[in-house]
């Protein structure tokens, strides 16, 4: 079960984000049911979640809470349902990256969703190999739900 909520006044196509984690967890061979909550918050909103849980000053694009530290499966052997975790997307972090990127910023929280689901399945890019397997994988996902999408 995936819950999308907005506590923003940004438009969120609220069924897109579901669309697109539904997607990034069938092809990384998650079961279906698992529980997943994306989260919409405001500056200050994540500026408090920053502090609290890096200990960093000024608000983020994204933040992840894994729970029951799922893992990705395989085709033959998918991972079993279970409770992912959270993700929380600043919207007007992400406009302001969008907009130094060249892209939309729905595009970016797109990004930026997926980026947060990897790191729920323990992806990292903490050291540069980390970060070249784990922005390809979301590169990918992206374009290929994209592309789907139409």
């Amino acid at each position: 079960m995936i819950e999308v909520n907005n506590e923003t006044d940004a438009v969120i196509e609220e069924i897109e984000f579901s669309e697109l984690a539904s997607f990034v967890l069938r092809e990384m061979h998650v079961a279906d049911g698992t529980e997943l909550a994306i989260m919409f918050v405001d500056e200050r909103t994540m500026e408090d979640l920053h502090i609290k849980w890096m200990d960093e000053p000024g608000p983020t694009d994204v933040l992840s809470f894994p729970m029951d530290e799922l893992r990705p499966g395989t085709a033959a052997e998918p991972t079993p349902a279970g409770l992912l975790g959270d993700i929380v997307v600043c919207p007007t972090v992400a406009a302001t990256q969008a907009k130094a990127a060249g892209h939309t910023a729905e595009e970016e929280m797109l990004l930026l969703t997926t980026h947060g689901i990897l790191h729920l399945l323990g992806y990292d890019h903490v050291e540069p190999e980390e970060e070249k397997e784990m922005f390809a994988l979301q590169r990918r996902l992206l374009l290929t739900f994209l592309a789907q999408r139409g």
